[in-house]
Protein backbone atom coordinates (compact mmCIF):
# COMPACT_ATOMS: atom_id res chain seq x y z
CA UNK A 1 0.00 0.00 0.00
CA UNK A 2 2.77 2.57 0.79
CA UNK A 3 4.67 1.54 -2.24
CA UNK A 4 2.15 2.36 -4.19
CA UNK A 5 1.44 5.83 -2.69
CA UNK A 6 4.73 6.63 -3.10
CA UNK A 7 4.59 5.59 -6.78
CA UNK A 8 1.60 8.13 -7.05
CA UNK A 9 3.40 10.66 -5.19
CA UNK A 10 6.64 10.19 -7.53
CA UNK A 11 4.11 10.44 -10.83
CA UNK A 12 2.08 13.58 -9.47
CA UNK A 13 5.39 15.18 -9.02
CA UNK A 14 7.01 14.21 -12.46
CA UNK A 15 3.84 15.87 -14.02
CA UNK A 16 4.83 19.96 -12.93
CA UNK A 17 2.82 21.27 -10.43
CA UNK A 18 0.63 22.87 -12.62
CA UNK A 19 -0.88 19.47 -13.93
CA UNK A 20 -0.38 18.22 -10.92
CA UNK A 21 -2.40 20.76 -9.47
CA UNK A 22 -4.80 20.44 -12.07
CA UNK A 23 -5.17 16.42 -10.96
CA UNK A 24 -5.50 17.27 -7.18
CA UNK A 25 -8.03 19.82 -8.01
CA UNK A 26 -10.13 17.29 -9.54
CA UNK A 27 -9.78 14.53 -7.05
CA UNK A 28 -10.57 17.08 -4.11
CA UNK A 29 -13.50 18.06 -6.29
CA UNK A 30 -14.82 14.33 -6.56
CA UNK A 31 -14.26 13.75 -3.00
CA UNK A 32 -15.74 17.02 -1.90
CA UNK A 33 -18.98 16.21 -3.90
CA UNK A 34 -19.14 12.46 -2.42
CA UNK A 35 -19.12 14.03 1.21
CA UNK A 36 -21.76 16.32 0.19
CA UNK A 37 -23.94 14.03 -0.98
CA UNK A 38 -23.61 11.79 1.75
CA UNK A 39 -24.25 14.43 4.40
CA UNK A 40 -27.59 15.39 2.52
CA UNK A 41 -28.80 11.78 2.13
CA UNK A 42 -28.19 11.09 5.89
CA UNK A 43 -30.13 14.07 7.23
CA UNK A 44 -33.27 13.84 4.70
CA UNK A 45 -32.89 9.56 5.92
CA UNK A 46 -32.88 10.56 9.66
CA UNK A 47 -35.39 13.25 9.54
CA UNK A 48 -37.89 10.98 7.42
CA UNK A 49 -37.46 8.28 9.75
CA UNK A 50 -38.37 10.86 12.83
CA UNK A 51 -41.14 12.57 11.36
CA UNK A 52 -42.66 11.15 8.46
CA UNK A 53 -45.57 9.64 10.56
CA UNK A 54 -46.32 12.44 12.73
CA UNK A 55 -50.01 14.29 12.57
CA UNK A 56 -49.97 16.98 10.55
CA UNK A 57 -52.76 19.06 12.10
CA UNK A 58 -51.59 18.77 15.69
CA UNK A 59 -48.31 19.61 17.27
CA UNK A 60 -46.22 16.67 18.40
CA UNK A 61 -44.26 16.45 21.28
CA UNK A 62 -42.07 14.93 20.07
CA UNK A 63 -40.60 17.94 19.15
CA UNK A 64 -39.45 18.94 22.19
CA UNK A 65 -37.23 16.06 22.50
CA UNK A 66 -35.44 15.55 19.66
CA UNK A 67 -33.61 18.57 19.16
CA UNK A 68 -31.93 17.64 22.59
CA UNK A 69 -31.46 14.02 21.75
CA UNK A 70 -29.77 14.89 18.43
CA UNK A 71 -27.62 17.77 19.87
CA UNK A 72 -26.94 15.40 23.05
CA UNK A 73 -25.51 12.72 20.51
CA UNK A 74 -23.77 15.21 18.95
CA UNK A 75 -21.35 16.39 21.61
CA UNK A 76 -21.15 13.04 23.22
CA UNK A 77 -19.24 11.93 19.73
CA UNK A 78 -17.37 15.73 19.74
CA UNK A 79 -16.26 15.12 23.25
CA UNK A 80 -14.91 11.88 23.26
CA UNK A 81 -14.31 10.51 19.82
CA UNK A 82 -13.81 13.90 17.68
CA UNK A 83 -11.58 15.86 20.91
CA UNK A 84 -11.84 18.82 18.82
CA UNK A 85 -13.79 22.11 17.94
CA UNK A 86 -15.53 21.53 15.01
CA UNK A 87 -18.68 24.44 15.33
CA UNK A 88 -18.77 27.20 12.90
CA UNK A 89 -17.10 25.79 9.70
CA UNK A 90 -16.71 28.77 7.72
CA UNK A 91 -15.22 30.35 10.27
CA UNK A 92 -12.40 27.68 10.88
CA UNK A 93 -11.58 27.31 7.32
CA UNK A 94 -10.72 31.20 7.54
CA UNK A 95 -8.78 30.83 10.76
CA UNK A 96 -6.77 28.26 9.19
CA UNK A 97 -5.97 30.10 6.56
CA UNK A 98 -5.02 33.24 8.52
CA UNK A 99 -3.36 31.40 11.40
CA UNK A 100 -2.51 27.66 10.23
CA UNK A 101 -1.07 28.17 7.04
CA UNK A 102 -4.54 26.70 5.84
CA UNK A 103 -3.64 23.05 7.68
CA UNK A 104 -7.18 21.49 8.39
CA UNK A 105 -6.66 18.15 10.96
CA UNK A 106 -7.97 15.07 8.96
CA UNK A 107 -10.43 14.81 11.35
CA UNK A 108 -12.24 17.47 9.76
CA UNK A 109 -12.30 15.20 6.31
CA UNK A 110 -15.62 13.09 8.32
CA UNK A 111 -16.03 14.39 11.65
CA UNK A 112 -18.34 17.69 10.67
CA UNK A 113 -20.12 14.78 8.15
CA UNK A 114 -21.47 12.79 11.27
CA UNK A 115 -22.00 15.54 13.61
CA UNK A 116 -23.99 17.90 11.69
CA UNK A 117 -26.49 14.36 10.55
CA UNK A 118 -27.11 14.11 14.06
CA UNK A 119 -27.83 17.74 14.83
CA UNK A 120 -29.35 18.42 11.71
CA UNK A 121 -31.49 15.01 11.35
CA UNK A 122 -33.08 15.40 14.80
CA UNK A 123 -34.36 18.91 14.32
CA UNK A 124 -31.42 21.19 15.46
CA UNK A 125 -32.33 25.10 13.67
CA UNK A 126 -28.88 25.10 11.71
CA UNK A 127 -27.74 24.16 7.65
CA UNK A 128 -25.41 21.76 6.45
CA UNK A 129 -22.87 23.75 4.40
CA UNK A 130 -20.94 25.06 6.86
CA UNK A 131 -20.34 21.20 8.03
CA UNK A 132 -19.59 20.61 4.50
CA UNK A 133 -17.54 23.31 3.62
CA UNK A 134 -15.06 22.74 6.38
CA UNK A 135 -15.49 18.87 5.00
CA UNK A 136 -14.28 19.80 1.42
CA UNK A 137 -11.84 22.30 3.08
CA UNK A 138 -10.23 19.72 4.75
CA UNK A 139 -9.98 17.47 1.89
CA UNK A 140 -8.49 19.65 -0.08
CA UNK A 141 -6.05 20.47 2.95
CA UNK A 142 -5.17 16.99 3.83
CA UNK A 143 -4.38 16.11 0.30
CA UNK A 144 -2.32 18.90 -0.15
CA UNK A 145 -0.27 17.80 2.35
CA UNK A 146 -0.01 14.64 1.88
CA UNK A 147 2.13 15.72 -1.28
CA UNK A 148 4.42 17.95 0.01
CA UNK A 149 2.73 20.79 -1.81
CA UNK A 150 3.37 24.46 -0.10
CA UNK A 151 1.24 27.19 1.44
CA UNK A 152 0.17 28.34 -1.34
CA UNK A 153 -0.96 25.17 -3.23
CA UNK A 154 -2.41 24.11 0.21
CA UNK A 155 -4.34 26.97 0.15
CA UNK A 156 -5.83 26.75 -3.05
CA UNK A 157 -7.20 23.22 -2.76
CA UNK A 158 -8.57 24.33 0.68
CA UNK A 159 -10.58 27.03 -2.04
CA UNK A 160 -11.29 23.71 -3.95
CA UNK A 161 -12.63 21.80 -1.56
CA UNK A 162 -14.86 24.65 -0.47
CA UNK A 163 -15.97 25.28 -3.78
CA UNK A 164 -16.72 21.60 -4.94
CA UNK A 165 -18.59 21.63 -1.22
CA UNK A 166 -20.96 24.02 -2.16
CA UNK A 167 -20.82 22.99 -5.99
CA UNK A 168 -21.82 19.67 -5.09
CA UNK A 169 -24.83 20.21 -2.14
CA UNK A 170 -26.57 22.77 -4.38
CA UNK A 171 -25.26 22.01 -7.60
CA UNK A 172 -24.18 25.37 -8.09
CA UNK A 173 -20.91 25.17 -9.90
CA UNK A 174 -20.40 29.02 -10.39
CA UNK A 175 -21.63 29.51 -7.31
CA UNK A 176 -18.95 27.46 -5.46
CA UNK A 177 -16.80 28.99 -7.46
CA UNK A 178 -17.62 33.03 -6.60
CA UNK A 179 -18.24 32.02 -2.85
CA UNK A 180 -14.34 30.87 -2.20
CA UNK A 181 -12.87 34.13 -4.31
CA UNK A 182 -16.01 35.94 -2.08
CA UNK A 183 -15.89 34.60 1.44
CA UNK A 184 -12.44 32.72 1.50
CA UNK A 185 -10.87 35.67 -0.52
CA UNK A 186 -8.68 33.85 -2.59
CA UNK A 187 -6.85 35.67 -5.20
CA UNK A 188 -8.87 35.54 -8.98
CA UNK A 189 -5.97 34.68 -11.23
CA UNK A 190 -5.71 32.29 -14.01
CA UNK A 191 -3.94 29.67 -12.02
CA UNK A 192 -6.58 29.77 -9.41
CA UNK A 193 -9.97 29.74 -11.44
CA UNK A 194 -8.69 27.09 -13.21
CA UNK A 195 -8.89 24.48 -10.02
CA UNK A 196 -11.60 25.87 -8.99
CA UNK A 197 -14.06 25.72 -12.23
CA UNK A 198 -12.64 21.73 -11.80
CA UNK A 199 -13.42 20.90 -8.00
CA UNK A 200 -16.38 23.15 -9.04
CA UNK A 201 -17.56 20.97 -12.10
CA UNK A 202 -16.24 17.62 -10.64
CA UNK A 203 -18.35 17.73 -7.48
CA UNK A 204 -21.74 19.30 -9.23
CA UNK A 205 -21.37 16.13 -11.63
CA UNK A 206 -20.86 13.58 -8.66
CA UNK A 207 -23.75 15.39 -7.35
CA UNK A 208 -25.91 15.26 -10.47
CA UNK A 209 -25.16 11.27 -10.53
CA UNK A 210 -26.78 10.80 -7.08
CA UNK A 211 -29.54 13.20 -6.69
CA UNK A 212 -30.17 13.52 -10.37
CA UNK A 213 -30.86 16.72 -12.45
CA UNK A 214 -33.47 18.33 -10.98
CA UNK A 215 -32.33 21.62 -9.29
CA UNK A 216 -32.69 22.62 -5.98
CA UNK A 217 -35.95 24.76 -5.70
CA UNK A 218 -38.81 24.17 -9.06
CA UNK A 219 -38.62 26.57 -11.52
CA UNK A 220 -41.88 28.74 -11.16
CA UNK A 221 -40.64 32.23 -11.83
CA UNK A 222 -42.66 34.59 -13.33
CA UNK A 223 -41.27 36.92 -15.82
CA UNK A 224 -39.61 40.16 -14.33
CA UNK A 225 -41.88 43.76 -14.17
CA UNK A 226 -40.08 46.97 -13.88
CA UNK A 227 -42.81 48.52 -12.14
CA UNK A 228 -42.06 46.00 -9.04
CA UNK A 229 -38.53 47.48 -8.78
CA UNK A 230 -39.50 50.13 -5.62
CA UNK A 231 -40.84 47.05 -4.21
CA UNK A 232 -37.32 44.90 -4.57
CA UNK A 233 -35.48 47.62 -3.48
CA UNK A 234 -37.98 47.49 -0.28
CA UNK A 235 -37.30 44.03 0.19
CA UNK A 236 -33.58 44.71 0.13
CA UNK A 237 -33.51 47.14 2.59
CA UNK A 238 -35.78 44.48 4.59
CA UNK A 239 -33.19 42.12 4.33
CA UNK A 240 -30.76 44.21 5.45
CA UNK A 241 -32.14 45.01 8.74
CA UNK A 242 -32.94 41.53 9.53
CA UNK A 243 -29.36 40.22 8.69
CA UNK A 244 -28.52 42.94 10.93
CA UNK A 245 -30.28 41.15 13.50
CA UNK A 246 -29.17 38.29 12.86
CA UNK A 247 -25.82 38.44 13.22
CA UNK A 248 -26.04 40.46 16.29
CA UNK A 249 -28.96 38.13 18.20
CA UNK A 250 -26.55 34.72 17.05
CA UNK A 251 -23.46 36.26 18.57
CA UNK A 252 -25.05 37.45 21.83
CA UNK A 253 -27.13 34.28 22.34
CA UNK A 254 -23.69 32.27 21.65
CA UNK A 255 -21.75 34.31 23.53
CA UNK A 256 -24.20 34.28 26.61
CA UNK A 257 -24.24 30.23 26.56
CA UNK A 258 -20.27 30.37 26.60
CA UNK A 259 -20.56 31.91 30.30
CA UNK A 260 -22.41 29.10 31.21
CA UNK A 261 -19.94 26.72 32.92
CA UNK A 262 -21.22 23.47 33.48
CA UNK A 263 -21.54 21.36 29.61
CA UNK A 264 -24.92 19.80 31.11
CA UNK A 265 -26.35 23.09 32.05
CA UNK A 266 -25.48 24.55 28.69
CA UNK A 267 -27.01 21.27 26.45
CA UNK A 268 -30.03 21.27 28.82
CA UNK A 269 -30.91 25.03 28.49
CA UNK A 270 -30.25 25.03 24.30
CA UNK A 271 -32.28 21.69 24.28
CA UNK A 272 -35.14 23.01 25.99
CA UNK A 273 -35.36 26.15 24.40
CA UNK A 274 -35.24 24.97 20.88
CA UNK A 275 -37.56 22.04 21.77
CA UNK A 276 -40.21 24.55 22.81
CA UNK A 277 -39.10 27.01 20.13
CA UNK A 278 -40.20 23.52 17.49
CA UNK A 279 -42.91 22.83 19.36
CA UNK A 280 -44.92 26.15 18.55
CA UNK A 281 -42.93 26.71 15.36
CA UNK A 282 -42.17 23.06 13.43
CA UNK A 283 -40.77 24.99 10.45
CA UNK A 284 -38.08 25.79 12.36
CA UNK A 285 -37.31 22.19 12.68
CA UNK A 286 -33.70 21.45 10.93
CA UNK A 287 -32.95 23.51 7.52
CA UNK A 288 -36.37 24.28 6.80
CA UNK A 289 -36.27 23.88 2.86
CA UNK A 290 -39.20 22.12 2.30
CA UNK A 291 -41.13 24.34 4.00
CA UNK A 292 -39.55 27.00 1.36
CA UNK A 293 -40.30 24.24 -1.32
CA UNK A 294 -43.93 24.68 -0.51
CA UNK A 295 -44.05 28.13 -0.72
CA UNK A 296 -42.42 28.22 -4.06
CA UNK A 297 -44.95 25.32 -5.41
CA UNK A 298 -48.15 27.17 -3.79
CA UNK A 299 -48.52 25.54 -1.04
CA UNK A 300 -48.10 28.38 2.03
CA UNK A 301 -50.76 26.16 4.03
CA UNK A 302 -47.56 23.65 4.61
CA UNK A 303 -46.42 26.30 7.20
CA UNK A 304 -48.66 25.15 9.70
CA UNK A 305 -47.93 21.52 9.51
CA UNK A 306 -47.57 19.60 12.51
CA UNK A 307 -48.35 22.94 14.40
CA UNK A 308 -51.04 23.52 17.15
CA UNK A 309 -52.43 26.41 15.18
CA UNK A 310 -53.02 24.64 12.10
CA UNK A 311 -56.74 25.31 12.28
CA UNK A 312 -55.98 29.29 11.34
CA UNK A 313 -54.33 28.20 8.34
CA UNK A 314 -56.57 29.88 6.29
CA UNK A 315 -56.54 33.30 8.52
CA UNK A 316 -54.24 35.70 6.49
CA UNK A 317 -53.43 37.53 9.79
CA UNK A 318 -52.51 34.86 11.70
CA UNK A 319 -50.12 33.90 9.03
CA UNK A 320 -48.57 37.07 8.99
CA UNK A 321 -47.78 37.01 12.51
CA UNK A 322 -46.74 33.59 12.27
CA UNK A 323 -44.12 34.37 9.33
CA UNK A 324 -42.84 36.71 11.24
CA UNK A 325 -42.20 34.72 14.70
CA UNK A 326 -40.78 32.04 12.40
CA UNK A 327 -38.17 35.35 11.15
CA UNK A 328 -37.24 35.93 14.96
CA UNK A 329 -37.26 32.89 16.56
CA UNK A 330 -34.92 30.60 13.86
CA UNK A 331 -32.25 32.91 14.62
CA UNK A 332 -32.67 31.88 18.32
CA UNK A 333 -33.17 28.39 17.59
CA UNK A 334 -29.86 28.68 15.14
CA UNK A 335 -27.93 30.07 18.21
CA UNK A 336 -29.36 27.66 21.00
CA UNK A 337 -28.05 24.73 18.57
CA UNK A 338 -25.05 25.72 17.57
CA UNK A 339 -24.14 27.28 21.23
CA UNK A 340 -25.34 24.20 23.13
CA UNK A 341 -22.77 22.12 21.19
CA UNK A 342 -24.91 20.93 17.83
CA UNK A 343 -22.91 21.13 14.78
CA UNK A 344 -24.68 23.27 11.86
CA UNK A 345 -24.10 26.51 10.32
CA UNK A 346 -25.67 29.72 9.36
CA UNK A 347 -25.75 29.51 5.66
CA UNK A 348 -29.07 27.50 5.37
CA UNK A 349 -30.78 29.39 8.30
CA UNK A 350 -29.80 32.53 5.77
CA UNK A 351 -31.23 31.20 3.14
CA UNK A 352 -34.62 30.00 4.84
CA UNK A 353 -35.51 33.10 7.02
CA UNK A 354 -34.69 35.37 3.51
CA UNK A 355 -37.50 33.12 1.55
CA UNK A 356 -39.95 33.67 4.65
CA UNK A 357 -39.25 37.68 4.47
CA UNK A 358 -39.48 37.65 0.85
CA UNK A 359 -42.67 35.64 0.64
CA UNK A 360 -44.07 37.78 3.97
CA UNK A 361 -42.90 41.17 1.93
CA UNK A 362 -44.81 40.24 -1.11
CA UNK A 363 -47.98 38.46 0.95
CA UNK A 364 -48.45 41.68 2.45
CA UNK A 365 -48.22 44.22 -0.38
CA UNK A 366 -50.48 41.75 -2.38
CA UNK A 367 -53.07 41.35 0.63
CA UNK A 368 -53.05 44.92 1.31
CA UNK A 369 -53.42 45.71 -2.45
CA UNK A 370 -50.72 47.86 -3.02
CA UNK A 371 -50.15 46.28 -5.82
CA UNK A 372 -50.07 42.35 -7.30
CA UNK A 373 -46.13 41.27 -7.03
CA UNK A 374 -44.60 37.56 -7.64
CA UNK A 375 -44.79 35.72 -4.58
CA UNK A 376 -42.62 32.93 -6.27
CA UNK A 377 -40.18 35.65 -7.28
CA UNK A 378 -39.88 37.48 -3.89
CA UNK A 379 -39.75 34.58 -2.13
CA UNK A 380 -36.50 33.44 -4.45
CA UNK A 381 -35.49 36.90 -4.33
CA UNK A 382 -35.23 37.05 -0.85
CA UNK A 383 -32.88 34.45 -0.31
CA UNK A 384 -30.16 36.59 -2.16
CA UNK A 385 -31.27 39.85 -0.23
CA UNK A 386 -30.72 37.68 3.27
CA UNK A 387 -27.41 35.96 1.94
CA UNK A 388 -26.08 39.02 0.78
CA UNK A 389 -26.66 41.19 3.67
CA UNK A 390 -25.74 38.52 6.48
CA UNK A 391 -22.42 36.97 4.37
CA UNK A 392 -21.37 39.96 2.87
CA UNK A 393 -21.32 38.28 -0.55
CA UNK A 394 -23.65 39.91 -3.00
CA UNK A 395 -21.95 38.00 -5.85
CA UNK A 396 -22.35 34.46 -4.45
CA UNK A 397 -25.85 35.56 -3.66
CA UNK A 398 -27.00 36.22 -6.92
CA UNK A 399 -25.34 33.32 -8.47
CA UNK A 400 -25.93 30.68 -6.17
CA UNK A 401 -30.12 32.07 -6.11
CA UNK A 402 -29.84 32.07 -10.08
CA UNK A 403 -28.37 28.50 -10.20
CA UNK A 404 -30.45 26.66 -7.33
CA UNK A 405 -33.82 28.01 -9.77
CA UNK A 406 -32.48 26.65 -12.90
CA UNK A 407 -32.10 29.88 -14.68
CA UNK A 408 -31.14 33.32 -14.69
CA UNK A 409 -34.30 34.84 -15.22
CA UNK A 410 -34.25 36.59 -11.67
CA UNK A 411 -30.96 38.40 -12.30
CA UNK A 412 -31.76 41.64 -12.28
CA UNK A 413 -33.99 41.98 -9.33
CA UNK A 414 -31.43 39.67 -7.23
CA UNK A 415 -28.63 42.04 -8.38
CA UNK A 416 -31.39 45.32 -6.88
CA UNK A 417 -32.34 43.34 -3.78
CA UNK A 418 -28.72 41.61 -2.82
CA UNK A 419 -27.23 45.24 -3.26
CA UNK A 420 -29.71 47.04 -1.32
CA UNK A 421 -29.56 44.56 1.39
CA UNK A 422 -25.88 44.39 1.77
CA UNK A 423 -25.69 48.50 1.60
CA UNK A 424 -28.32 48.51 4.58
CA UNK A 425 -26.64 46.22 6.72
CA UNK A 426 -22.61 47.03 6.05
CA UNK A 427 -23.85 50.75 7.02
CA UNK A 428 -24.57 48.89 10.83
CA UNK A 429 -22.34 45.96 10.51
CA UNK A 430 -18.45 45.90 9.20
CA UNK A 431 -17.86 42.80 9.12
CA UNK A 432 -20.17 39.67 8.01
CA UNK A 433 -21.80 36.74 10.37
CA UNK A 434 -18.15 34.64 9.71
CA UNK A 435 -15.75 37.12 9.94
CA UNK A 436 -16.68 39.27 13.07
CA UNK A 437 -15.78 36.78 15.42
CA UNK A 438 -12.50 36.58 14.06
CA UNK A 439 -12.26 40.38 14.31
CA UNK A 440 -12.94 40.32 17.39
CA UNK A 441 -10.27 38.12 18.51
CA UNK A 442 -7.75 40.01 16.18
CA UNK A 443 -7.66 36.82 13.90
CA UNK A 444 -9.47 38.24 10.60
CA UNK A 445 -6.26 38.26 8.02
CA UNK A 446 -7.70 35.97 5.24
CA UNK A 447 -8.76 39.89 3.81
CA UNK A 448 -5.17 41.08 4.03
CA UNK A 449 -2.01 39.14 2.42
CA UNK A 450 0.35 41.47 4.76
CA UNK A 451 -0.82 40.79 7.46
CA UNK A 452 -1.15 37.19 7.04
CA UNK A 453 2.16 37.13 5.80
CA UNK A 454 3.22 38.53 9.40
CA UNK A 455 1.15 36.01 11.50
CA UNK A 456 3.38 33.46 9.30
CA UNK A 457 6.64 34.74 10.96
CA UNK A 458 7.69 32.98 14.06
CA UNK A 459 9.39 35.03 17.27
CA UNK A 460 10.86 32.47 18.56
CA UNK A 461 12.63 31.56 15.46
CA UNK A 462 13.53 35.17 14.92
CA UNK A 463 15.15 35.75 18.22
CA UNK A 464 18.91 36.65 18.34
CA UNK A 465 20.80 35.19 21.09
CA UNK A 466 24.38 36.91 19.99
CA UNK A 467 23.64 39.83 22.26
CA UNK A 468 26.63 39.17 26.09
CA UNK A 469 24.61 40.25 28.65
CA UNK A 470 26.09 41.50 31.83
CA UNK A 471 25.73 42.11 35.19
CA UNK A 472 24.62 46.01 36.72
CA UNK A 473 27.49 45.34 39.62
CA UNK A 474 30.38 44.83 36.53
CA UNK A 475 33.10 47.30 37.10
CA UNK A 476 34.05 49.06 33.62
CA UNK A 477 36.92 46.92 33.21
CA UNK A 478 35.03 43.76 33.13
CA UNK A 479 32.74 45.22 30.66
CA UNK A 480 35.59 46.23 28.08
CA UNK A 481 36.53 42.28 28.69
CA UNK A 482 32.94 41.74 27.21
CA UNK A 483 32.95 44.22 24.63
CA UNK A 484 36.31 42.27 23.34
CA UNK A 485 34.45 39.08 22.85
CA UNK A 486 31.03 40.69 21.51
CA UNK A 487 30.05 41.54 18.14
CA UNK A 488 27.50 43.71 19.48
CA UNK A 489 27.28 47.24 20.40
CA UNK A 490 24.20 46.42 22.39
CA UNK A 491 24.32 44.53 25.71
CA UNK A 492 21.44 43.65 28.06
CA UNK A 493 21.59 44.29 31.69
CA UNK A 494 20.10 40.89 33.66
CA UNK A 495 19.92 40.29 37.47
CA UNK A 496 20.79 36.54 38.57
CA UNK A 497 17.57 35.01 38.00
CA UNK A 498 17.51 36.34 34.39
CA UNK A 499 15.27 39.40 34.19
CA UNK A 500 16.06 42.29 32.15
CA UNK A 501 17.15 45.36 34.12
CA UNK A 502 18.46 47.73 31.27
CA UNK A 503 20.52 47.83 28.42
CA UNK A 504 24.22 49.61 27.87
CA UNK A 505 25.19 51.17 24.56
CA UNK A 506 28.40 51.05 23.57
CA UNK A 507 28.41 54.54 22.36
CA UNK A 508 27.57 55.98 26.09
CA UNK A 509 31.05 54.28 26.85
CA UNK A 510 33.13 55.15 24.06
CA UNK A 511 34.43 58.46 26.12
CA UNK A 512 35.77 56.82 28.97
CA UNK A 513 36.70 53.18 27.71
CA UNK A 514 40.24 54.10 27.35
CA UNK A 515 40.42 55.34 30.52
CA UNK A 516 41.82 52.77 32.94
CA UNK A 517 41.94 54.83 36.34
CA UNK A 518 38.15 54.31 35.75
CA UNK A 519 38.43 50.39 35.43
CA UNK A 520 37.82 49.22 38.98
CA UNK A 521 36.07 53.01 40.29
CA UNK A 522 32.82 53.19 37.38
CA UNK A 523 30.21 50.24 37.30
CA UNK A 524 27.72 49.26 34.66
CA UNK A 525 24.96 50.91 36.86
CA UNK A 526 26.43 54.09 35.87
CA UNK A 527 26.30 54.05 32.36
CA UNK A 528 23.27 51.84 32.06
CA UNK A 529 19.80 52.70 30.58
CA UNK A 530 16.17 51.07 30.66
CA UNK A 531 14.94 49.83 28.06
CA UNK A 532 12.73 51.93 25.87
CA UNK A 533 10.08 49.38 25.03
CA UNK A 534 10.34 45.34 24.62
CA UNK A 535 9.09 42.71 23.43
CA UNK A 536 7.05 39.88 24.47
CA UNK A 537 7.72 36.52 23.30
CA UNK A 538 3.87 35.91 23.24
CA UNK A 539 3.38 38.84 21.31
CA UNK A 540 1.85 38.99 17.67
CA UNK A 541 3.85 40.30 14.43
CA UNK A 542 1.81 43.12 14.04
CA UNK A 543 2.33 44.13 17.85
CA UNK A 544 6.03 43.81 17.19
CA UNK A 545 6.24 46.02 13.94
CA UNK A 546 3.79 48.68 15.68
CA UNK A 547 6.92 48.62 18.46
CA UNK A 548 9.47 49.19 15.98
CA UNK A 549 7.61 52.02 14.35
CA UNK A 550 6.60 53.70 17.81
CA UNK A 551 10.68 53.79 18.61
CA UNK A 552 12.53 53.68 15.70
CA UNK A 553 15.17 51.34 17.06
CA UNK A 554 16.79 48.44 14.97
CA UNK A 555 17.23 46.12 17.55
CA UNK A 556 14.41 45.03 20.73
CA UNK A 557 15.33 43.17 23.56
CA UNK A 558 12.65 40.22 23.63
CA UNK A 559 11.48 39.15 27.41
CA UNK A 560 8.29 36.77 28.50
CA UNK A 561 5.63 37.83 30.92
CA UNK A 562 7.92 37.84 34.09
CA UNK A 563 10.58 39.84 32.49
CA UNK A 564 13.05 37.06 31.95
CA UNK A 565 15.14 38.05 28.83
CA UNK A 566 15.20 35.98 26.10
CA UNK A 567 17.49 37.86 23.12
CA UNK A 568 17.06 40.39 20.83
CA UNK A 569 14.93 41.00 17.66
CA UNK A 570 16.22 43.02 14.84
CA UNK A 571 14.26 44.69 12.33
CA UNK A 572 15.92 43.84 9.40
CA UNK A 573 15.59 40.54 9.91
CA UNK A 574 11.89 40.49 10.63
CA UNK A 575 11.97 42.45 7.40
CA UNK A 576 13.69 39.98 5.50
CA UNK A 577 12.29 36.86 6.55
CA UNK A 578 8.65 38.88 6.35
CA UNK A 579 9.83 39.23 2.34
CA UNK A 580 10.61 35.20 2.24
CA UNK A 581 6.97 34.71 3.61
CA UNK A 582 5.69 37.12 0.93
CA UNK A 583 7.23 35.15 -2.07
CA UNK A 584 5.70 32.01 -0.72
CA UNK A 585 1.90 33.11 -0.57
CA UNK A 586 1.91 35.74 -3.42
CA UNK A 587 0.12 34.23 -6.85
CA UNK A 588 2.61 33.59 -9.57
Amino acid sequence: MKKTAQKIINKLLSLGDRKALIILALIVGLAAGLAAVMLKHTIIGVKFLLTNWLNAETGSLLYLAYPGIGILITVIFVKYFVRDNISHGITRVLYAISRKKSKLKSHNCYSSVIASSFTIGFGGSVGAEAPIVLTGAAIGSNIGQYFGRNYKTITLLVGCGAAGAVAGIFKAPLAGVVFTLEILMLDLTLSSIIPLLISSLSATLVSYMFLGNEVEFTNLITEFSMFNIPFYIVLGLFCGLVALYFTRATLAIENRLSKIIKQYKIWITGSVGIGILIFLLPPLYGEGYDILTSLLTGNSEDIFRDSMFYAFKDTIWIMFAYLAAIIIFKVVAMALTNGCGGVGGTFGPTLFIGGISGFLIAKIINTLGIANVPEVNFTLVGMGGMMAAVMHAPLTAIFLIAEITGGYGLFFPLMIASVSAFLTNRSFERHSIYTRRLALQGDLITHNKDQAALTFLNIKQLIEKDFVAVKRNDTLGDFIKTISVSNRNIFPVADDNGKLLGLVYLDSVRRIMFDSKLYNSVYVRDFMFSSPVTININDTMTVVIKKFEETKKWNLPVVDENNVYYGFLSKSQVLTAYRDVIVEVSEE
